[in-house]
Protein backbone atom coordinates (compact mmCIF):
# COMPACT_ATOMS: atom_id res chain seq x y z
CA UNK A 1 0.00 0.00 0.00
CA UNK A 2 2.54 2.54 0.59
CA UNK A 3 3.41 -0.03 -1.81
CA UNK A 4 3.37 0.24 2.58
CA UNK A 5 1.37 -2.10 3.94
CA UNK A 6 -1.07 -1.74 7.00
CA UNK A 7 0.02 -1.76 10.83
CA UNK A 8 -1.48 -2.46 14.27
CA UNK A 9 -3.80 -0.37 15.92
CA UNK A 10 -2.40 3.37 16.79
CA UNK A 11 -1.15 3.99 20.16
CA UNK A 12 -0.76 7.25 22.00
CA UNK A 13 2.67 7.03 20.88
CA UNK A 14 5.48 5.51 18.87
CA UNK A 15 4.84 1.69 19.40
CA UNK A 16 7.69 -1.13 19.50
CA UNK A 17 9.92 -0.75 16.50
CA UNK A 18 8.81 2.44 15.11
CA UNK A 19 10.57 5.69 15.39
CA UNK A 20 11.02 7.71 18.49
CA UNK A 21 13.04 10.89 17.58
CA UNK A 22 11.01 13.61 18.04
CA UNK A 23 10.71 14.68 14.27
CA UNK A 24 8.91 11.33 13.63
CA UNK A 25 6.45 12.32 16.49
CA UNK A 26 6.06 16.06 15.00
CA UNK A 27 3.96 16.80 12.21
CA UNK A 28 6.10 18.79 9.28
CA UNK A 29 6.53 22.26 8.48
CA UNK A 30 7.11 23.39 5.38
CA UNK A 31 10.51 24.69 4.25
CA UNK A 32 9.76 28.25 4.20
CA UNK A 33 8.33 28.05 7.53
CA UNK A 34 11.99 28.24 10.28
CA UNK A 35 13.20 24.82 9.53
CA UNK A 36 16.09 23.20 6.97
CA UNK A 37 14.87 22.70 3.85
CA UNK A 38 16.67 19.35 3.74
CA UNK A 39 15.65 17.22 6.78
CA UNK A 40 15.90 13.10 7.90
CA UNK A 41 13.55 11.30 6.25
CA UNK A 42 11.52 9.28 9.72
CA UNK A 43 8.99 7.54 10.52
CA UNK A 44 5.62 9.50 12.04
CA UNK A 45 4.10 8.80 15.32
CA UNK A 46 1.15 6.99 14.82
CA UNK A 47 -0.57 8.76 17.95
CA UNK A 48 -0.15 12.03 16.12
CA UNK A 49 -2.90 14.34 17.08
CA UNK A 50 -5.11 16.16 14.43
CA UNK A 51 -3.18 14.58 11.44
CA UNK A 52 -5.04 15.71 8.08
CA UNK A 53 -4.14 15.58 4.43
CA UNK A 54 -1.62 18.23 3.31
CA UNK A 55 -1.93 20.96 0.26
CA UNK A 56 0.65 18.71 -1.95
CA UNK A 57 -1.49 15.44 -1.21
CA UNK A 58 -4.78 16.95 -2.23
CA UNK A 59 -2.72 18.41 -5.38
CA UNK A 60 -1.67 14.58 -6.02
CA UNK A 61 -5.02 13.66 -5.59
CA UNK A 62 -6.17 16.24 -8.54
CA UNK A 63 -3.79 15.25 -10.83
CA UNK A 64 -4.15 11.58 -10.58
CA UNK A 65 -7.84 12.13 -10.85
CA UNK A 66 -6.99 13.67 -14.97
CA UNK A 67 -5.63 10.22 -15.37
CA UNK A 68 -9.12 8.63 -13.93
CA UNK A 69 -11.06 10.77 -16.20
CA UNK A 70 -9.50 9.82 -19.39
CA UNK A 71 -9.80 6.04 -18.83
CA UNK A 72 -13.51 6.71 -18.25
CA UNK A 73 -13.56 8.69 -21.45
CA UNK A 74 -11.90 5.81 -22.98
CA UNK A 75 -14.01 3.05 -21.79
CA UNK A 76 -17.37 5.13 -22.68
CA UNK A 77 -15.85 5.30 -26.19
CA UNK A 78 -15.04 1.42 -26.44
CA UNK A 79 -18.46 0.50 -24.99
CA UNK A 80 -20.27 3.38 -27.11
CA UNK A 81 -19.16 1.22 -29.88
CA UNK A 82 -19.81 -1.90 -28.91
CA UNK A 83 -16.64 -3.27 -27.31
CA UNK A 84 -16.96 -3.47 -24.20
CA UNK A 85 -15.37 -6.48 -23.28
CA UNK A 86 -11.63 -5.19 -24.81
CA UNK A 87 -12.90 -1.81 -23.25
CA UNK A 88 -13.55 -2.90 -19.84
CA UNK A 89 -9.87 -5.39 -19.65
CA UNK A 90 -8.13 -2.30 -20.54
CA UNK A 91 -9.80 -0.05 -18.05
CA UNK A 92 -9.00 -3.05 -15.49
CA UNK A 93 -5.15 -2.89 -16.46
CA UNK A 94 -5.07 1.46 -16.83
CA UNK A 95 -7.17 1.69 -13.91
CA UNK A 96 -3.93 -0.33 -11.68
CA UNK A 97 -1.40 1.48 -12.44
CA UNK A 98 -3.39 4.80 -11.30
CA UNK A 99 -4.51 3.24 -8.18
CA UNK A 100 -1.73 1.27 -6.84
CA UNK A 101 1.04 4.31 -7.38
CA UNK A 102 -1.82 6.43 -5.91
CA UNK A 103 -1.88 4.04 -3.13
CA UNK A 104 1.65 3.62 -2.67
CA UNK A 105 2.17 7.32 -2.29
CA UNK A 106 -1.03 7.43 0.39
CA UNK A 107 0.08 4.81 2.55
CA UNK A 108 4.16 5.76 2.57
CA UNK A 109 3.10 9.15 3.08
CA UNK A 110 0.99 8.39 6.09
CA UNK A 111 4.22 6.49 7.34
CA UNK A 112 6.78 8.99 6.21
CA UNK A 113 5.76 12.61 4.99
CA UNK A 114 8.20 15.06 6.20
CA UNK A 115 7.49 17.72 3.55
CA UNK A 116 11.03 18.84 2.89
CA UNK A 117 12.06 20.01 0.05
CA UNK A 118 13.43 16.45 -2.04
CA UNK A 119 10.42 15.05 -0.54
CA UNK A 120 8.14 17.48 -2.34
CA UNK A 121 10.43 17.73 -5.30
CA UNK A 122 10.20 13.37 -5.63
CA UNK A 123 6.24 13.75 -5.59
CA UNK A 124 5.98 16.22 -8.20
CA UNK A 125 8.39 14.04 -10.65
CA UNK A 126 5.05 10.98 -9.32
CA UNK A 127 2.94 13.88 -10.16
CA UNK A 128 4.68 14.03 -13.87
CA UNK A 129 4.73 10.53 -13.98
CA UNK A 130 1.03 10.12 -13.71
CA UNK A 131 0.33 13.15 -16.53
CA UNK A 132 2.36 11.01 -19.17
CA UNK A 133 0.13 8.09 -18.39
CA UNK A 134 -2.37 9.98 -18.72
CA UNK A 135 -1.49 11.06 -22.13
CA UNK A 136 -1.12 7.63 -23.23
CA UNK A 137 -4.30 6.27 -22.25
CA UNK A 138 -6.22 7.36 -25.38
CA UNK A 139 -3.12 5.19 -27.86
CA UNK A 140 -3.52 1.98 -25.39
CA UNK A 141 -7.24 1.46 -25.62
CA UNK A 142 -7.43 2.68 -29.88
CA UNK A 143 -3.77 1.60 -30.84
CA UNK A 144 -2.52 -0.97 -28.26
CA UNK A 145 0.16 1.41 -28.09
CA UNK A 146 1.16 1.24 -24.30
CA UNK A 147 4.44 3.25 -24.25
CA UNK A 148 3.37 6.18 -22.55
CA UNK A 149 1.40 4.25 -19.92
CA UNK A 150 4.34 2.08 -18.77
CA UNK A 151 6.94 5.06 -19.42
CA UNK A 152 4.62 6.82 -16.90
CA UNK A 153 3.97 4.34 -14.51
CA UNK A 154 7.85 3.40 -14.26
CA UNK A 155 8.36 6.95 -13.50
CA UNK A 156 5.87 7.00 -10.93
CA UNK A 157 7.24 3.71 -9.26
CA UNK A 158 10.95 4.97 -9.51
CA UNK A 159 10.01 8.18 -8.28
CA UNK A 160 8.25 5.92 -5.11
CA UNK A 161 11.76 3.92 -5.16
CA UNK A 162 13.69 6.92 -4.18
CA UNK A 163 11.35 7.97 -1.09
CA UNK A 164 12.08 4.22 0.04
CA UNK A 165 16.12 4.49 -0.22
CA UNK A 166 15.91 8.32 1.42
CA UNK A 167 13.87 6.59 3.87
CA UNK A 168 16.61 3.44 4.50
CA UNK A 169 19.47 5.93 4.78
CA UNK A 170 18.38 7.24 8.38
CA UNK A 171 16.49 3.96 9.46
CA UNK A 172 18.37 1.07 11.23
CA UNK A 173 17.59 -2.52 12.25
CA UNK A 174 14.28 -4.08 10.95
CA UNK A 175 13.29 -0.76 9.53
CA UNK A 176 15.82 -0.44 7.71
CA UNK A 177 15.32 -4.32 6.19
CA UNK A 178 11.77 -3.61 5.52
CA UNK A 179 12.62 0.10 3.20
CA UNK A 180 14.95 -2.14 1.55
CA UNK A 181 12.68 -4.37 0.48
CA UNK A 182 10.49 -2.23 -0.79
CA UNK A 183 12.63 -0.19 -2.64
CA UNK A 184 14.21 -3.34 -4.11
CA UNK A 185 10.60 -5.35 -4.92
CA UNK A 186 9.86 -2.21 -6.80
CA UNK A 187 12.35 -1.69 -8.76
CA UNK A 188 12.20 -4.78 -10.18
CA UNK A 189 8.78 -4.88 -11.13
CA UNK A 190 9.40 -2.64 -13.44
CA UNK A 191 11.57 -4.49 -15.35
CA UNK A 192 8.49 -6.82 -15.89
CA UNK A 193 6.28 -4.10 -16.69
CA UNK A 194 8.41 -3.73 -19.78
CA UNK A 195 7.19 -6.84 -21.22
CA UNK A 196 3.91 -5.18 -22.25
CA UNK A 197 5.69 -2.99 -24.85
CA UNK A 198 7.31 -6.28 -26.52
CA UNK A 199 4.96 -9.24 -26.30
CA UNK A 200 1.85 -10.00 -28.39
CA UNK A 201 -1.03 -8.29 -28.27
CA UNK A 202 -2.80 -11.55 -27.01
CA UNK A 203 -0.45 -12.14 -24.06
CA UNK A 204 -0.60 -8.44 -22.69
CA UNK A 205 -3.48 -8.94 -20.63
CA UNK A 206 -1.51 -12.26 -18.95
CA UNK A 207 1.36 -10.52 -18.43
CA UNK A 208 -0.29 -7.64 -16.79
CA UNK A 209 -2.36 -9.84 -14.07
CA UNK A 210 1.06 -11.64 -13.05
CA UNK A 211 2.83 -8.20 -12.72
CA UNK A 212 0.21 -6.82 -10.67
CA UNK A 213 0.32 -9.55 -8.22
CA UNK A 214 3.65 -9.22 -7.73
CA UNK A 215 3.96 -5.36 -7.20
CA UNK A 216 0.58 -6.68 -4.35
CA UNK A 217 2.95 -9.27 -2.67
CA UNK A 218 5.69 -6.40 -2.81
CA UNK A 219 3.81 -4.74 0.63
CA UNK A 220 3.15 -8.39 2.02
CA UNK A 221 6.96 -9.19 1.54
CA UNK A 222 8.62 -6.17 3.18
CA UNK A 223 6.69 -5.46 6.78
CA UNK A 224 7.13 -9.15 7.46
CA UNK A 225 9.60 -7.97 9.87
CA UNK A 226 8.28 -4.52 10.64
CA UNK A 227 5.37 -2.49 10.08
CA UNK A 228 4.76 1.15 8.83
CA UNK A 229 3.94 3.57 11.29
CA UNK A 230 0.47 4.50 8.54
CA UNK A 231 -1.98 6.91 11.05
CA UNK A 232 -5.42 5.19 10.48
CA UNK A 233 -7.52 8.42 11.05
CA UNK A 234 -4.85 10.20 8.14
CA UNK A 235 -5.01 7.28 6.15
CA UNK A 236 -9.28 6.98 6.48
CA UNK A 237 -9.17 10.56 5.07
CA UNK A 238 -6.95 10.00 2.04
CA UNK A 239 -9.30 7.39 0.76
CA UNK A 240 -12.40 9.42 1.60
CA UNK A 241 -10.97 12.17 -0.29
CA UNK A 242 -10.29 10.38 -3.55
CA UNK A 243 -13.65 8.64 -3.16
CA UNK A 244 -15.21 12.38 -3.45
CA UNK A 245 -13.10 13.61 -6.33
CA UNK A 246 -13.88 10.07 -8.22
CA UNK A 247 -17.35 10.68 -7.63
CA UNK A 248 -17.21 14.47 -8.60
CA UNK A 249 -15.42 13.50 -12.08
CA UNK A 250 -18.59 11.44 -12.18
CA UNK A 251 -20.97 14.05 -11.89
CA UNK A 252 -18.84 15.99 -14.27
CA UNK A 253 -18.34 13.43 -16.89
CA UNK A 254 -22.12 13.03 -17.04
CA UNK A 255 -23.30 16.84 -16.62
CA UNK A 256 -21.38 17.45 -19.66
CA UNK A 257 -22.72 14.29 -21.30
CA UNK A 258 -26.22 15.16 -20.93
CA UNK A 259 -25.20 19.48 -22.07
CA UNK A 260 -23.72 18.11 -25.38
CA UNK A 261 -26.26 15.60 -26.35
CA UNK A 262 -29.69 18.55 -24.91
CA UNK A 263 -27.94 21.33 -27.41
CA UNK A 264 -27.27 18.82 -30.30
CA UNK A 265 -30.03 16.90 -30.28
CA UNK A 266 -32.88 18.52 -28.26
CA UNK A 267 -33.77 15.53 -26.35
CA UNK A 268 -34.49 16.32 -22.86
CA UNK A 269 -37.24 14.45 -22.79
CA UNK A 270 -35.10 11.19 -23.43
CA UNK A 271 -32.53 12.44 -21.17
CA UNK A 272 -34.33 13.65 -18.11
CA UNK A 273 -34.85 10.19 -16.70
CA UNK A 274 -30.97 9.49 -17.30
CA UNK A 275 -30.09 12.87 -15.22
CA UNK A 276 -32.05 12.36 -12.67
CA UNK A 277 -31.21 8.90 -11.89
CA UNK A 278 -27.27 9.18 -12.05
CA UNK A 279 -27.42 11.87 -9.87
CA UNK A 280 -29.90 9.81 -6.88
CA UNK A 281 -26.95 7.00 -7.90
CA UNK A 282 -23.75 9.52 -7.26
CA UNK A 283 -25.48 10.86 -4.33
CA UNK A 284 -26.63 7.62 -2.61
CA UNK A 285 -22.56 6.46 -3.31
CA UNK A 286 -21.71 10.16 -1.24
CA UNK A 287 -24.52 8.92 1.47
CA UNK A 288 -23.17 5.34 1.67
CA UNK A 289 -19.56 5.63 1.59
CA UNK A 290 -19.62 8.03 4.38
CA UNK A 291 -21.97 6.28 6.68
CA UNK A 292 -19.59 5.71 9.09
CA UNK A 293 -16.14 6.45 10.12
CA UNK A 294 -13.47 3.30 9.25
CA UNK A 295 -10.62 3.95 11.00
CA UNK A 296 -11.59 2.21 13.48
CA UNK A 297 -11.17 -0.87 11.96
CA UNK A 298 -7.95 -0.55 10.81
CA UNK A 299 -6.05 -2.09 13.29
CA UNK A 300 -4.99 -5.81 12.21
CA UNK A 301 -2.80 -5.93 9.03
CA UNK A 302 -5.22 -8.40 7.35
CA UNK A 303 -8.12 -6.16 7.62
CA UNK A 304 -5.99 -3.12 6.65
CA UNK A 305 -4.41 -4.85 3.79
CA UNK A 306 -8.25 -6.01 3.06
CA UNK A 307 -9.24 -2.59 3.10
CA UNK A 308 -6.35 -0.81 1.24
CA UNK A 309 -6.36 -3.54 -1.53
CA UNK A 310 -10.63 -3.67 -1.69
CA UNK A 311 -10.59 -0.02 -2.75
CA UNK A 312 -9.67 -1.12 -6.46
CA UNK A 313 -13.06 -1.66 -6.65
CA UNK A 314 -14.76 0.74 -5.19
CA UNK A 315 -12.75 3.37 -7.40
CA UNK A 316 -13.05 1.52 -10.47
CA UNK A 317 -16.71 1.18 -9.90
CA UNK A 318 -17.32 4.58 -8.70
CA UNK A 319 -15.35 6.04 -11.81
CA UNK A 320 -17.13 3.50 -14.50
CA UNK A 321 -20.71 5.00 -13.29
CA UNK A 322 -19.75 7.96 -14.62
CA UNK A 323 -18.31 6.36 -18.08
CA UNK A 324 -21.79 4.46 -17.64
CA UNK A 325 -23.96 7.41 -17.41
CA UNK A 326 -22.23 8.58 -20.61
CA UNK A 327 -23.21 5.63 -22.50
CA UNK A 328 -26.76 5.93 -21.53
CA UNK A 329 -26.83 9.46 -22.85
CA UNK A 330 -25.37 8.40 -26.14
CA UNK A 331 -27.31 5.29 -26.65
CA UNK A 332 -30.71 7.74 -25.66
CA UNK A 333 -29.56 10.11 -28.44
CA UNK A 334 -28.83 7.12 -31.18
CA UNK A 335 -25.23 7.89 -31.02
CA UNK A 336 -23.97 4.57 -29.43
CA UNK A 337 -24.43 1.38 -31.35
CA UNK A 338 -25.26 -1.03 -28.55
CA UNK A 339 -29.17 -1.98 -27.54
CA UNK A 340 -30.70 -0.44 -24.30
CA UNK A 341 -30.30 -3.32 -22.35
CA UNK A 342 -26.38 -2.65 -23.01
CA UNK A 343 -26.51 0.93 -21.90
CA UNK A 344 -28.48 0.25 -18.95
CA UNK A 345 -26.15 -2.57 -17.82
CA UNK A 346 -23.69 0.15 -17.95
CA UNK A 347 -24.39 1.86 -15.20
CA UNK A 348 -26.05 -0.88 -13.36
CA UNK A 349 -23.63 -3.12 -12.93
CA UNK A 350 -20.66 -0.65 -11.67
CA UNK A 351 -23.56 0.76 -9.44
CA UNK A 352 -24.24 -2.67 -8.04
CA UNK A 353 -20.58 -3.34 -7.77
CA UNK A 354 -19.97 -0.19 -5.63
CA UNK A 355 -22.66 -0.88 -3.14
CA UNK A 356 -21.16 -4.02 -2.94
CA UNK A 357 -17.59 -3.09 -1.94
CA UNK A 358 -18.68 -0.61 0.03
CA UNK A 359 -21.08 -3.14 2.02
CA UNK A 360 -17.60 -5.46 2.20
CA UNK A 361 -15.32 -3.06 3.35
CA UNK A 362 -17.37 -0.34 5.31
CA UNK A 363 -20.77 -0.97 6.38
CA UNK A 364 -20.60 -4.58 7.25
CA UNK A 365 -18.13 -3.91 10.17
CA UNK A 366 -20.76 -1.48 11.95
CA UNK A 367 -24.17 -2.90 10.82
CA UNK A 368 -26.24 -4.87 13.77
CA UNK A 369 -28.44 -7.44 12.84
CA UNK A 370 -30.33 -8.89 9.28
CA UNK A 371 -32.12 -6.04 8.66
CA UNK A 372 -29.23 -3.57 8.54
CA UNK A 373 -26.35 -6.09 6.84
CA UNK A 374 -28.75 -6.92 3.97
CA UNK A 375 -29.60 -3.86 2.81
CA UNK A 376 -26.68 -3.07 0.60
CA UNK A 377 -26.48 -7.01 -0.86
CA UNK A 378 -30.32 -6.84 -1.82
CA UNK A 379 -30.36 -3.20 -2.58
CA UNK A 380 -27.31 -4.48 -5.19
CA UNK A 381 -29.68 -7.12 -6.36
CA UNK A 382 -31.89 -5.04 -6.64
CA UNK A 383 -29.81 -2.34 -8.65
CA UNK A 384 -29.11 -5.54 -11.25
CA UNK A 385 -32.57 -6.14 -11.60
CA UNK A 386 -33.47 -2.49 -13.01
CA UNK A 387 -31.15 -3.25 -16.01
CA UNK A 388 -33.76 -4.85 -17.80
CA UNK A 389 -36.38 -1.79 -17.17
CA UNK A 390 -35.62 -0.17 -20.77
CA UNK A 391 -35.17 3.49 -20.98
CA UNK A 392 -36.21 3.51 -17.10
CA UNK A 393 -33.76 1.41 -15.87
CA UNK A 394 -31.25 4.42 -15.18
CA UNK A 395 -34.14 6.19 -13.01
CA UNK A 396 -35.30 2.93 -11.48
CA UNK A 397 -31.57 2.59 -10.63
CA UNK A 398 -31.38 5.58 -9.04
CA UNK A 399 -34.70 5.86 -6.73
CA UNK A 400 -33.49 2.11 -5.38
CA UNK A 401 -30.38 3.73 -4.84
CA UNK A 402 -31.71 6.90 -3.10
CA UNK A 403 -34.25 4.17 -1.20
CA UNK A 404 -31.44 1.84 0.11
CA UNK A 405 -30.22 5.67 1.86
CA UNK A 406 -33.70 6.02 3.54
CA UNK A 407 -33.95 2.40 4.64
CA UNK A 408 -30.37 2.83 6.15
CA UNK A 409 -30.98 5.64 8.03
CA UNK A 410 -34.58 4.24 9.50
CA UNK A 411 -33.04 0.99 10.35
CA UNK A 412 -30.27 3.05 12.37
CA UNK A 413 -32.52 5.52 13.99
CA UNK A 414 -34.45 2.42 15.50
CA UNK A 415 -30.73 0.78 16.66
CA UNK A 416 -30.27 3.96 18.13
CA UNK A 417 -33.39 3.89 19.95
CA UNK A 418 -33.74 0.44 20.88
CA UNK A 419 -29.91 0.78 22.07
CA UNK A 420 -31.13 3.73 23.99
CA UNK A 421 -33.91 2.33 25.64
CA UNK A 422 -32.13 -0.82 26.97
CA UNK A 423 -29.37 1.52 28.45
CA UNK A 424 -31.88 3.63 30.12
CA UNK A 425 -34.16 0.48 31.08
CA UNK A 426 -31.90 -0.03 34.00
CA UNK A 427 -30.93 3.25 35.66
CA UNK A 428 -34.87 3.78 36.07
CA UNK A 429 -35.13 0.77 37.54
CA UNK A 430 -32.47 1.64 39.76
CA UNK A 431 -33.67 4.82 41.03
CA UNK A 432 -36.89 3.45 41.02
CA UNK A 433 -35.88 1.11 43.83
CA UNK A 434 -34.15 3.64 45.51
CA UNK A 435 -36.75 6.10 45.84
CA UNK A 436 -38.40 3.16 47.65
CA UNK A 437 -35.64 2.66 49.45
CA UNK A 438 -35.58 5.51 50.97
CA UNK A 439 -39.41 5.32 51.60
CA UNK A 440 -38.93 2.56 53.64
Amino acid sequence: MTSSSPSPPPAPGPTPGSATTEAAASPPVSPGAGRPPMRKLVARGRGEEHRVASPLELFFDLCFVVAVAQAGVQLVHAVAEAHAAEGIVNYAMVFFAIWWAWMNFTWFASAYDNDDVPYRLVTLVQIAGVLVLAAGVARAFEDHDWLLIVLGYVIMRLGMTAQWLRAARTATGAERVMALRYAGGVALCQIGWLGLLVLPEPTRPWLFLVMAIAELCVPVYAEQGFQTSWHPHHIAERYGLFTIIVLGETILAATVAVKSAVSENDALGELLPIAVGGLLIVFSAWWIYFTVPIHGHLRSKKESFLWGYGHYLIFASAAAIGAGLEVSVEQAVHKAHISTLAASAAVTLPTALFLLSVWALHARHHKVGTAQQTVLPLAALAVIVCTFLGHWAVLAAGIVSAVTVSVGVILAARGHSTHATHNATPNAIDHHDAHDAHDS
